[in-house]
């Protein structure tokens, strides 16, 4: 056979060099279809996370908001002799809050308390009146109703610790209604000073066991899940905007804001001699409002 023979013709060679080409194209296309099957799949996965991100978000946005705490059907929770509380259903979702009535035949002497945890002046009243508060239940003619609002969220360094401490009285008041007065006074025997972080939940809880709260559980999971949080902003709202059932005061403009008798005390809130006078004027209904409070109660936002 002749060296000629053994060799490819030119139009071989381009026959062979374009049959090459195409099996390239025909590679290349297959991994570009891959390619853009891949593409086209990550961009719908994709597509369908950033779909139910949006749903859920939408789902919890006009999520219902849920009843407020058992035992506070006022926004507030009411104590008697013994530190026992009056047991009331929880306000409906969207519902509205009930006022407790006083008992005029009785000659009950009715004590209503708007309070913020973090509130300093809150603090000093709390400091200066309580045993005598806590003296005047003893005697068995005297309610306390209690109504934790959150106005000085923005004192706290960004963890809103007067709506975590309203949150966990409610928790309280739900979970074990009659050891919520000692929990309310643990709470300000350790309140922390404004414009810090104020106490952490743990710290909290640690309070409530202090108490010797029943439930341990379920009010833990209550304060870490902040299970009351929108009826804390509600309750507070209804506060601020009034009017104050069975008073002579039209809004909470500050706390604390201290009501015997369906009258609001003006006076000192360091002075005890002051409010053991008011007291006694208002279980009389002779109370007459001109006294002027020093130092000024902490207002609303």
């Amino acid at each position: 056979m002749s060296l000629g023979n053994e060799r490819l013709s030119k139009n071989e060679k381009r026959e062979a060099a374009r049959e090459q080409a195409r099996l390239l194209r025909d590679e290349q296309r297959k991994k570009d279809r891959r390619t853009k099957f891949i593409l086209q799949g990550s961009i719908i996965v994709a597509s369908l996370a950033i779909i139910a991100i949006i749903a859920l978000v939408i789902v919890n946005s006009v999520r219902p908001v849920g009843p407020g705490p058992k035992n506070m059907a006022s926004d507030g929770i009411q104590i008697s002799q013994g530190a026992i509380a009056t047991e009331t259903p929880a306000i409906k979702a969207g519902g509205k809050p009930v006022a407790n009535v006083r008992d005029e035949e009785k000659d009950t002497l009715d004590i209503q308390m708007y309070v913020d945890y973090l509130c300093p002046i809150c603090g000093d009243f709390e400091a200066t009146n309580g045993e005598y508060i806590t003296s005047l239940l003893e005697n068995g003619q005297t309610t306390v109703e209690i109504h934790p609002i959150s106005i000085l969220d923005r004192s706290s360094q960004g963890t809103k610790y007067s709506t975590r401490a309203a949150n966990a009285a409610a928790c309280v008041a739900n979970y074990s209604p009659n050891q919520f007065y000692d929990f309310h006074n643990l709470m300000f025997a350790n309140q922390p000073a404004e414009n810090t972080a104020g106490l952490g939940d743990d710290e909290i809880i640690a309070l409530t066991v202090d108490a010797g709260v029943d439930n341990a559980g379920d009010i833990k999971s209550c304060i870490q899940n902040k299970e009351f949080g929108a009826w804390v902003a509600n309750a507070s709202t209804r506060a601020l905007n009034g009017p104050i059932p069975g008073s002579d005061v039209e809004k909470v403009i500050g706390t604390p804001t201290v009501i015997v008798n369906g009258l609001k005390y003006d006076g000192a809130v360091d002075d005890l001699a002051s409010f053991q006078a008011f007291v006694v004027q208002a279980a009389g209904s002779t109370f007459n409002d001109s006294s002027t409070p020093t130092p000024t109660p902490t207002t609303a936002p």
